[in-house]
Parts: structure tokens; C-alpha cells; sequence
């Protein structure tokens, strides 16, 4: 929006000599000097362009648009698009997703990074963040430094699954399977760095296995195989699988998580099932670019505390078998805290590997 441009003529008269009380302020009246009345004039033309300057440096003016680097119709994009909703709501604004896959995540987290500090562009991703510090030996941006912290988002379990296929009925009879034909048995996942490429990683090296691995560009493509039946397993995040299991079009073997998923109750822990100490939830945080304005953080932060306590937006993740965190989490000390964790967690086991992305 242009600021107006205002031309004003001012008529000089010869100023009246004749006393007068000040009226109130900004205001004329007869008899007043011509420098006061110019003074006065000249104030409320400043005022009036001045006025949708004040408008414009209102935030949000425009769209916000959440990075999300996965494909569309996976996991991380499923919880973007629930919580733009929410967060749109408290914000009173749209929010646009902007899927930037690829890389293991790192094309989408580099451009939120390297997009203005606005308070227009912010970055959901997941524990993939704490990993690509460990999976590149080079990374185009500072996982740590480079961005401002707005909060945590959702923790979501992640579910062993199989092409509908699979003949093995329970977990034991495929672990069973699983170890005999591993040369042959075909795993899925979103690409190095992903979370169920971690997923992947924990549980071959838990069960001493070696399996083929076949990575996509986001778990989206991955699930469609997987239905199809050109893959056979794959570890996935619940936000991605429980529509896919209720549906009858794959089969699941169990969940991540260290106690069942409110939303498939029927389905056991793979813990419980003798997998002990096996589990993995995936953590979600919300991000800006490093140097976005205070003011706009501090609407962003509200926002998305607003967006976790929302019943709708509760109700919707826990369909999906993903949870909201505490309010107590949903703030920038809490995330960055646990990114850096993560980072000294995560660094060892992945340079244990020696696989790198790059």
C-alpha cells in the first residue's frame, strides 16, 4: 500500500493582533498568530500520513506461510495444515504451507532460513532438525543459531507397518520372518534423515538386521507404495499410518510409543510385545528466521500456545494418534533446550553408522 500523498495550500493572511485565549490543543481559532495556525495545520497533515503507516506496521497485515520440509500428505505436513488452522484462528489470519521436501529435510529448514525475518515465514519440522548436524558433514545454515524459537508443537508415536499383504498375523511371527528373509525384505522411508529413516535405523540395529532400504521423497510417496504393495514394511509416523490402518489398507505390527496411542487402542506397543526399551516419538517445533522482530514472535508464540489448547485442535491430533504438548512446552525456552539436547543425543548413535546424507 502507497502512503497518500497530501498537497496542502496555506493562505497567509496578515496575523490579527488582537488577543485571544489558547483554545484547546490542535485546535484554531480566530485571532491566532499565523505561526500557530501554520504549526497547527502542518500537525494534522503529518498525523494524516502518518496514520496508515501506523496501519501497515500492524501485525499480521498478510498470509503467514508455514515451511514445511516433507512432501505433501505425509506426517509433518498433516500436523501443518491442523495447526495452521489453529494458529490462523488466534492470529486472525491464513496461514499457506509451503512444502520445500528433499534432502532429508535440509532444503526446506535452509529456506526458512534463509527467508527475511519478517514474522511472515516460519519453519515446522521435527526431530530431524537434532539430526542434520550428524547426517551432513556441511550444511548451508546454523541448526542452533540461525533461527528464533517460537515452541514445541505435538509429540506423535511413530507404527511398524506392512503392505496389507504380509501373511504374519502378530509382531513375533513377522520379527520372525523378518530376520530370515532381511536380503529380500524391502523398507521404506522419507529419506536419510527423515524420522522413519530413524525409525528404520533404531530398529535394525536393535534386532540386528540388515534390510534393503528404499527411500523417498517424503513419507507421502513412501505410504502410496507401501499400499500398493511395492514396498513391505515401513516405520511411519501415526499422524501418516492411523488413517491407512483404520482403513484396512495396510497391516500394523505395533506403536513406537512407551504406552498405547488413545487412538488405536487395539494395538499393542512393540515394547510389550518383547521389543524392550524399543520406543521413539517424534517431537515437533515451530520456528522463525534469526532476526525476526520481537513484536511478531510475541504474537507468533501466543498464537501457537492458543493453537495447543484448542479442543478442536486436541481433538483432530488425537484422531490422529498425536498429542498436543503442555502449555509449559509451547514456548521458545523449552525448544531450544531441547534441540540442543537432542543434537548431543542423536550425534553419536548416527556417527556410530558412518552414513552420511552427503
Amino acid at each position: 500500500m502507497h502512503t497518500p500523498f497530501f498537497i496542502a495550500t496555506l493562505v497567509i493572511m496578515q496575523p490579527d493582533r488582537t488577543k485571544c485565549k489558547p483554545a484547546a490543543t490542535g485546535a484554531v481559532v480566530p485571532g491566532a498568530s499565523a505561526s500557530t495556525w501554520l504549526s497547527a495545520a502542518a500537525a494534522a497533515l503529518l498525523g494524516a500520513a502518518a496514520a496508515p503507516t501506523a496501519h501497515a506496521q500492524e501485525y499480521p497485515s498478510k498470509p503467514v506461510v508455514i515451511v514445511v520440509p516433507a512432501a505433501a500428505g505425509g506426517p509433518t505436513d498433516t500436523l501443518a495444515r491442523n495447526l495452521g488452522v489453529a494458529m490462523g484462528s488466534a492470529l486472525k489470519q491464513q496461514m499457506i504451507i509451503d512444502n520445500s521436501g528433499g534432502a532429508g529435510g535440509t532444503i526446506g529448514i535452509n529456506k526458512a532460513a534463509k527467508a527475511r525475518p519478517d514474522g511472515y515465514t516460519v519453519l515446522l519440522y521435527h526431530i530431524g532438525m537434532s539430526t542434520s548436524p550428524a547426517l551432513y558433514r556441511k550444511l548451508p545454515y546454523d541448526t542452533v543459531n540461525d533461527f528464533e524459537y517460537i515452541g514445541q508443537v505435538a509429540d506423535v508415536p511413530m507404527a511398524l507397518v506392512a503392505k496389507k499383504e504380509m501373511s504374519q498375523r502378530t509382531f513375533a511371527e513377522f520379527l520372525a520372518y523378518a530376520k530370515a528373509n532381511q536380503s529380500t525384505l524391502t523398507y521404506a522411508n522419507a529419506g536419510i534423515g527423515s524420522a522413519s529413516y530413524l525409525c528404520g535405523l533404531l530398529f535394525m540395529s536393535t534386532i540386528q538386521a540388515d534390510f534393503t532400504t528404499v527411500p523417498y521423497k517424503g513419507t507421502g510417496p513412501a505410504m502410496t507404495d507401501l499400499v500398493g504393495g511395492r514396498v513391505d514394511f515401513m516405520c511411519d509416523q501415526t499422524t501418516n499410518t492411523t488413517p491407512q490402518i483404520k482403513a484396512g489398507t495396510i497391516k500394523v505390527y505395533g506403536v513406537t510409543s512407551n504406552v498405547r496411542v488413545p487412538s488405536l487402542p487395539e494395538v499393542p506397543t512393540l515394547d510389550e510385545q518383547g521389543l524392550k526399551g524399543f520406543a521413539l516419538v517424534v517431537w515437533n517445533g515451530l520456528f522463525a528466521p534469526r532476526g525476526t522482530p520481537k513484536p511478531a514472535l510475541d504474537r507468533l508464540v501466543g498464537a501457537l500456545q492458543a493453537a495447543v489448547t484448542d479442543p478442536a485442535f486436541k481433538t483432530r491430533l488425537a484422531d490422529l494418534g498425536a498429542e498436543p504438548v503442555p502449555l509449559g512446552k509451547a514456548t521458545p525456552e523449552s525448544l531450544r533446550t531441547l534441540l540442543k539436547s537432542e543434537i548431543d543425543k542423536w550425534g553419536p548413535i548416527i556417527r556410530k553408522t558412518g552414513v552420511y546424507a552427503d
